[in-house]
Formats: structure tokens, sequence, C-alpha cells
């Protein structure tokens, strides 16, 4: 085939498109308009008729669309602009762990004797976790009291003595040096024996017991931990952009990976005092309540922090238009059409949020953008059985 035929052919191809657009596709038609192409469109009878006046909205309360030729009002459902206040969301992965969490291992070697407590058992500071066979600490304990006694008899005789000039003072000195000494002696003993019986340091729950009855075990044995979960640590990182709207005690929520239903609130407990080059982000600690005790150490927790900002319009996410400069709505003002760019601010469920040049008692048209061009006219249809607004 020719360049000519293939140049023909294309300038064909475009012109049949052009045509279809305007006769099947009214959103082209603003971008016919600036082309200088809809008016000759529109004589040649390729332009989409348009309805009466007084056409009636169409089945289910949408509008029927007013045509751009200037066959009468475009009939739209148009809400005004409300402000709504701007929130930034900033979510974080962490971990909890318990606020208070302690090892137990045993200070000395030996075999265990009693287990008085079970896996999962809640326990107060004090109370007795284990106890080892302590016979022979025993025994020691009770060599050291009688060398106290010996010691303190020897001091009784001399201290008689030297009343009576028999004795010396040298003498009646090692005596009490003697006696100190098997004092501490017995201390050191009582000690020891004491050591046999492994107490819990804090309040809490005793996690899986890593032994059990005749055992031995040495001090570097793991026995089992106690952990006070009634509150939770969680350390996760935050952007350096929120730093400076971080404090201690700013509300924070975790809802648990496994159950993302469940919501529990905290507070910022502690921030770091330096933020991360590497990953321009700073440490941050919040503690979690858990008093029904639904949540465990170790588990990843999603934190949420939410910042509340400036008020801004909200429009209906259906308003939101698309063109060669951006963003746009339509609006209604003085009854008549307005193209209005818009900047998108946050985006939620229900509306958008924008910031863009609008007065009091505009109206944001949310459907029926399609018929509408820049100045023409505009009626507004009812919406869920209302009386149609009156034009300005």
């Amino acid at each position: 085939m020719s360049l000519w035929k293939q140049l023909v052919l294309s300038v064909g191809l475009v012109a049949a498109a052009v045509a279809l657009s305007a006769r099947f596709l009214p959103a082209s038609h603003p971008f016919l308009d600036r082309a200088g192409l809809l008016a000759p469109l529109d004589r040649l009878g390729l332009v989409a008729a348009t309805p009466k006046d007084d056409a009636p909205p169409a089945a289910g309360g949408r509008p029927a669309a007013g045509g751009p030729g200037g066959g009468g009002p475009a009939a739209v459902i148009a809400r005004q602009a409300t402000p709504q206040v701007m929130r930034d969301i900033v979510t974080s992965i962490g971990t909890a762990r318990a606020v208070r969490s302690v090892t137990l291992r045993p200070e000395v070697a030996g075999r265990i004797r009693t287990l008085a407590v079970a896996s999962g058992d809640y326990v107060t500071q004090g109370s007795l976790i284990a106890e080892l066979d302590s016979e022979a600490a025993r025994i020691a304990l009770d060599r050291a009291g009688f060398l106290v006694a010996d010691a303190r008899a020897t001091l009784d005789r001399l201290t008689r003595l030297q009343r009576s000039g028999s004795t010396t003072e040298t003498l009646v000195q090692e005596a009490e040096l003697a006696l100190q000494t098997a004092r501490l002696e017995q201390r050191e003993a009582e000690f020891a024996l004491s050591q046999h019986r492994i107490l819990a340091p804090i309040d809490g729950w005793v996690g899986i017991l890593a032994t059990g009855v005749g055992k031995q075990v040495d001090p570097g044995t793991e026995l089992t931990r106690i952990e006070d979960r009634s509150s939770l640590l969680v350390e996760f990182r935050v952007p350096e952009r929120i730093v400076s709207r971080l404090a201690a005690g700013d509300p924070v929520s975790a809802a648990p990976l496994a159950d993302p239903s469940l919501t529990l609130a905290g507070t910022i407990r502690a921030l770091d005092n330096r933020v991360d080059e590497t990953s321009r982000t700073l440490l941050v600690q919040a503690a979690i309540a858990n008093g029904e005790d639904r949540l465990r150490p170790g588990m990843a927790l999603r934190m949420t922090l939410a910042f509340t900002g400036e008020s801004h319009p909200a429009v209906d996410p259906l308003s939101i238009q698309w063109g060669a400069e951006g963003a746009f709505v339509w609006a209604v003002r003085g009854g008549k059409a307005l193209r209005l760019p818009v900047r998108i601010l946050q985006r939620n469920s229900d509306a958008v949020l924008v910031d863009g040049d609008f007065r009091p008692g505009d109206m944001v048209v949310s459907e029926g953008v399609q018929a509408l061009r820049p100045g023409a006219e505009v009626q507004l249809a009812p919406q869920d059985g209302a009386t149609p607004a009156p034009k300005s």
C-alpha cells in the first residue's frame, strides 16, 4: 500500500472516531468544542440529540442530561462542599513484650525437691516457685551455729577471768574477733540455705516449666519465665516527618495482625533521642493496656497514630473529574456550570477532601457531569424525592 493510501486511511479513521465520539460520547463535547469541531459536527447532525427543557429526570432519580448545543438547562444532582477536618493516619508494625519479665534460674546446683506452681499460674512477688534439696546447706548452717555458741562461751569465760586479773586484754579481743567471725559464717550458711528456695521476683504469670521434680539443675538452667502482661510495651518506628508532632502521653491504638477486629487503646511512653539515619525513622515505645489479658508478649501489632489537621472542603468521590490539567469538579454558581480546578488532599471512603477556589453557596455536581460545559445553564434535580432547588 502506498504512503498516500495509508495517509488517507488514517485521516478517515480519525474522522470516523471524532464523529462517533460526538454522537455517542457526550463527555467528549468540551474537548471537541475547544478544538473547534463541535459546531461543524452539530450542523452536520452528528452530535447527539438533546432533550427539551421540560424533559423529566431519568428513572431512579438520575438527571436527564441537557445538551451542549444549548438545548436547555442540564439537570444535575449537586451538593454543597461541606468542610471536614483532615486526618493524617500513620501506621506501623511493632512487637509486644511484657511490661516486666524475668527468667528464673537457680543460684546454686541441686536436685529439685518441690515445685509449688504449675505452668500458667499467676503468682505474686515472694511466692515460692521451686525448692532444691538443701540437706548439705542445713548441715553447714548447724555447724556454723555450733561455732557461734563455742565462740560466745569462750568470750564469756575470758571476760570473767579479765575481771579477776587472770587473763590479758589481748586474749579477750581475740575471743571477740572469733565470735564475730563465727557469726558471719552463720549468716553465710543461712544465705546459702535460702538459695535453695526459688521465689517469684515479680507479680505475673508463670510460663511453661522446663523442668520437674527430681531433676538436677545448675545455676545456668532456665526453669521458667514470669511475665507481667497486665500491660504491654510495643516498640515501633515512625517516619521522621511526624517526629515534631509526637510527645509522651499521646494516644495510640493497637490491633493484633492475627485479629484486626480487636483494637486496644494505649499511650506513647517514650521517644528515642535520635532518628535513624539509614531508614529516616524514629523508634517509639508505647504502653498498651491489657486488662482483659487478650494479648500475649511476642505478638505482632499494627500501631496507628491519628493526627488532626486543618478543615478543607469535602466533596462526593463521584464529583472528581480529570482533564489534561489535572483534577477538577463541576460547580454550580449563579445557575451556571463552572469548571473548578481542585487539588486532592485526602481520599476517604465517603468523601474526598480538596483544595480549590470555592465560594459560599457553591454546589458541586455529583451526577450529570457528562452534559456540562463551562457557562451552561444548570437545573438542580431533586434528591431522594426532594423538590428541585431553584436556579440562582
